[in-house]
């Protein structure tokens, strides 16, 4: 019931989003390099990677944070698996199913309605799918930081609530970062968020190199799961929980 009430949410919020597109580019035929049909697939890529990308919602780190605030992370760090391993894979698993039960119905419905510049061939698609799971990699790594941090801060709301805003903003969901003037434009391209959905929809909309693409998104995930691999090791030298 939640994944259907998702989808229906998304494929509304679409709607929504590709009027205001029309209109936008009706003023602006070439608004940010985009033509009006790579406008509007671009708001219906960005429906389907909404919960794949977890933009403006939460996933794994509510419960690594609850376990990390009740103290059950102890027995977490005493199991024979890696902790940021177990995490990245239950999130991939996440992903996968997002992308097949919340991804594809949306971009169905916005082919149907509108006109989306849309590849004929498997290759894009396949170039884009590629992007999609190194997104999600980036995805996961910042999010893991992120509910790191609850090992000092005891409770991890409001640093997942920055967390939202600032993805929701620098990912592109709310305007495509080519739309995003001068200064602002750069940095917003450079940020890893610009990884979770610019990147792929790019990709599928042939205005970007896949392999220059790849090694962006790699290089993002690189870096974030040592960055969060030494927050691991850091937070974990002395677990202190509340309550003592």
């Amino acid at each position: 019931m939640a994944t259907a009430a998702g989808v229906f949410t998304n494929t509304v919020f679409g709607f929504i989003l590709a009027y205001t597109y029309l209109a936008l580019w009706h003023e602006k035929p070439h608004l940010g390099g985009y033509d009006q049909a790579q406008a509007l697939t671009y708001v219906w890529v960005g429906q389907a990677m909404f919960a794949v990308m977890v933009l403006g919602s939460v996933g794994f780190e509510e419960e690594l944070i609850e376990r990390i605030r009740t103290g059950d992370i102890a027995v977490d760090l005493y199991r024979p698996v890696d902790l940021q391993l177990w995490w990245l894979a239950a999130d991939m698993g996440r992903a996968l199913f997002q992308l097949l039960g919340r991804g594809v119905v949306p971009m169905v419905c916005g082919a149907l309605f509108f006109d989306l510049a849309l590849p004929s061939g498997p290759l894009p698609w396949l170039a884009c799918l590629v992007a999609v799971a190194l997104g999600a990699l980036v995805s996961f790594a910042i999010r893991y930081i992120v509910a790191l941090w609850a090992f000092w801060l005891l409770d991890g709301a409001g640093a997942m609530q920055i967390t939202w805003l600032t993805g929701v903003f620098f990912s592109g969901m709310l305007l495509p970062l080519n739309v995003f003037p001068g200064a602002l434009g750069d940095l917003a391209r450079i940020l890893p968020w610009s990884a979770l959905l610019q990147a792929p929809a790019d990709v599928l909309l042939g205005e970007a190199d896949p392999l220059g693409t790849y090694a962006f998104q790699l290089a993002w995930a690189a870096v974030l799961l040592a960055v969060g691999r030494l927050i691991q090791s850091a937070a974990t030298r002395k677990v202190v929980v509340q309550g003592g």
